[in-house]
């Protein structure tokens, strides 16, 4: 079993595939995403983090999954909309899903480290994952969590 998140390689929207080793010391926000969801106007909270922290290191990715059939058609379509409507410019990623057999394996490891309330199923879009510098899961916030009650959870583990 994996023992960080540099272990996994991911696909960057177009497809491209690419290790989180690139993000070796710096904390991560990993998100589940989806454009047509009502938590979508999480996209700006977590962008206004992402420009507010970027510079000391902070990374948030994020992964749209059409698990609850609330996602465009295309990994592309899925970024593009992220960008037009909420002005996302932290990474997006290729359509996943998160729960079931066909589970990504990133989204596996990190709902193995971090139990939520239905177990290691996810529930809805928009879990967060804080991920620290040294590639382990601190934290996983609910969906209905605002990007802006992470802030001080962000703060602590950026100080360490």
């Amino acid at each position: 079993m994996a023992t960080s998140v540099y272990e996994f390689e991911v696909l960057k929207e177009d497809g491209t595939a690419y290790s989180l080793e690139s993000f070796r010391g710096q904390p991560l926000i990993i998100v589940n995403t989806a454009t047509k969801c009502g938590y979508a106007p999480q996209f700006e909270e977590l962008e206004a983090i992402y420009q507010e922290y970027k510079d000391q290191g902070l990374v948030v990715l994020g992964f749209p999954s059409n698990q609850f059939k609330q996602e465009l058609g295309s990994s592309h379509e899925a970024a593009e909309s992220c960008r037009l409507t909420y002005g996302v410019t932290f990474p997006m990623h290729h359509l996943i899903s998160v729960n079931g057999k066909n589970t990504d394996p990133l989204f596996k490891y990190l709902k193995d480290m971090s139990k939520g309330s239905l177990g290691s199923t996810i529930k809805w879009n928009f879990t967060k994952f804080l991920v620290d510098k040294d590639g382990q899961v601190v934290e996983r916030f609910a969906p209905m969590t605002s990007p802006k009650e992470m802030i001080p959870a962000i703060k602590k583990i950026m100080n360490k």
